[in-house]
């Protein structure tokens, strides 16, 4: 299979050596990894429209759902998740810690309307999922890294 990478690990300051290490691992599981860092484009819509072209070309897609740069995933992989949902390709995402959204935030409550709210004020989603429903209901999610994320897609789905 070809599998489209999603995440923010191309801002790693090690983004070159680190795609090569996850292009051996896709390899040895027996599929073609196709990053973000593929391709000549150097300009943000030359960098978008190859990234579509790519998703687009893959079988499948594994996101990096680690938070970054605060609590949420990256919305650049955010967006990539919901084109290949668009196009029907199977997502799997992975995170070190998939524990629900309401202890990842550390969210107080519940209030007297019962529900949980995050440090300002604002209702957090509490139906045991570790990210917002928009991604936990269509993304198999796996715990650890893209090696967790390989192996689930050798797997049988369990949704």
């Amino acid at each position: 299979m070809k599998l489209y990478i999603a995440g923010p690990d191309v801002f790693r300051p090690d983004a070159s050596a680190w795609a090569e290490g996850v292009r051996a691992q896709c390899r040895d599981a027996g599929h073609e990894a196709l990053i973000p860092l593929d391709g000549a484009e150097t300009g943000a819509e030359g960098i978008y429209r190859n990234n579509l072209r790519l998703i687009e070309a893959a079988d499948a897609v594994l996101a990096n759902l680690n938070p970054f740069r605060g609590t949420e995933p990256d919305s650049g992989t955010c967006v990539e998740i919901g084109y290949a949902l668009a196009l029907g390709k199977p997502v799997i995402g992975y995170a070190e810690n998939l524990l629900p959204l309401r202890e990842r935030t550390n969210a107080s409550g519940p209030g007297a309307d019962g529900r949980y709210r995050d440090v300002d004020g604002r209702v957090v989603e509490d139906f045991g999922l570790p990210l917002n429903l928009m991604l936990s209901v269509p993304v198999r999610l796996e715990q650890g890294g893209i090696e967790a994320a390989l192996r689930s897609l050798a797997s049988p789905d369990r949704s």
